[in-house]
């Protein structure tokens, strides 16, 4: 049986060049960054690479750059520092946020703060009307995803964090899926916070980091030691660190390459679906989406029953998120875009990487193409 792996959006290998950089700091070279001795500072210099790589990648300086466990530590950590010490304990995020930004303001309004949800249409781009209406009061923080991690659409950045700068408001952007993917450089753009992860770059799980620029505050996330510049205490993972240093500057060296490669095969993916298979719909803006995004929806049937058939024909996939997976409630994401019911019930998201190959998309459609062909077959609804 063939293997294939259709799901880079929920993680992506670790690669050689990558896992290379990180073995000496497993071994030789194992010193806590913190200690004063020579190991020490051999750690402390490989950690300070890696902050200056991160800080290249998106135009900000090394002294912005704090590294957290992953971005869904660096969203807690962003909305809890701002919103709570601000005057106006009001926050705005897009309808459509990872689930580590939409719980976080959902556990604030528990406590009394103020949410609202900016708008979105049916592609998944931001209502620049809603968003202008809603900064007519004070807020905290405006949140916007550079790129969804669901249907793959990349949002106007540039233009949403003009707005909030003209307005004087602090904007932030998730940008985990988009680094590598998508043009971002934190001074021009005039964003104030950014949240990254290496496992969605090709580097190790389990690291992430914080861009927050220099003179905006934001309270102190672990008490402890010295560390990231007294704001988040804690014995540096320098193995990871240095890990995702390389996986950033890998990402932004080979970016052009691998980006025109993915989209190419996301094109061919598109056109096969909507060739053989009838009823189906893409989520997500046709064209302002990332580079190897496929979510489509298939009227009839639902989603989980395609990803388990694919499971059983080797193929990987997702219903979504897969920090949301495991769930048979529907999509938020696709129900704040207006999908209807039978539509979002039926979505599966396919993700493209840089190993994937011609041979494996052919492999995945034809697969589907038979499944939703058996799963329709079966349905009281009988699309065909």
């Amino acid at each position: 049986m063939n293997k294939v792996y259709m799901d880079f959006a929920a993680t992506t290998f670790t690669s050689a060049e990558v896992l290379q950089s990180m073995l000496p700091y497993f071994t030789t070279e194992f010193g806590n960054a913190a200690s004063q001795h020579g190991f020490g500072q051999s750690a402390e210099r490989a950690v300070a690479r890696a902050r200056e790589q991160i800080a290249t990648a998106i135009g900000a300086h090394p002294s912005e750059i704090y590294f957290t466990s992953g971005a869904t530590e660096a969203n807690n950590w962003i909305i809890n520092g701002v919103v709570r010490r601000s005057a106006s304990k009001r926050v705005l995020i897009s309808a459509i946020e990872h689930p580590s930004i939409y719980e976080t303001v959902a556990h604030l309004k528990r406590e009394g703060f103020t949410v609202e949800y900016i708008n979105v249409d049916r592609d998944g781009i931001i209502s620049v009307s809603d968003l202008i209406h809603k900064l007519s009061k004070p807020c905290a923080l405006v949140s916007v995803m550079t790129a969804n991690n669901e249907v793959g659409t990349v949002q106007y950045i540039n233009t949403i964090s003009q707005i909030c700068e003209q307005r004087g408001v602090p904007f932030h952007t998730d940008a985990t899926q988009a680094i590598g993917s998508v043009y971002i450089n934190v001074k021009e753009m005039s964003i104030d916070a950014l949240s990254l992860s290496s496992h969605k770059l090709y580097g190790p799980k389990g690291i992430g980091a914080l861009y927050v620029r220099n003179g905006l505050q934001v309270d102190k996330l672990l008490h402890g030691g010295h560390q990231e510049r007294n704001r988040r205490g804690g014995t540096q993972n320098v193995p990871a660190i240095v890990g995702f240093g390389t996986a950033v500057e890998v990402a932004m060296r080979d970016s052009s390459v691998n980006n025109a490669r993915v989209k190419q095969l996301r094109e061919y993916m598109i056109n096969q679906i909507e060739t053989r298979i009838k009823n189906v719909t893409l989520n997500g803006h046709r064209t302002q989406r990332l580079p190897g995004n496929v979510n489509f929806s298939f009227k009839g049937i639902e989603g989980e029953s395609i990803l388990m058939m694919l499971d059983l024909a080797g193929i990987a996939v997702s219903t979504g998120s897969a920090c949301s997976s495991g769930t048979l409630e529907r999509s938020y994401v696709l129900e704040a875009m207006g999908v209807m019911p039978e539509l979002n019930n039926g979505s599966i998201r396919f993700s493209i990487g840089r190993s994937t190959t011609k041979d494996e998309i052919d492999y995945t459609v034809g697969e589907l193409e038979s499944i939703v062909k058996r799963l329709r077959s079966m349905s009281p609804l009988k699309s065909s």
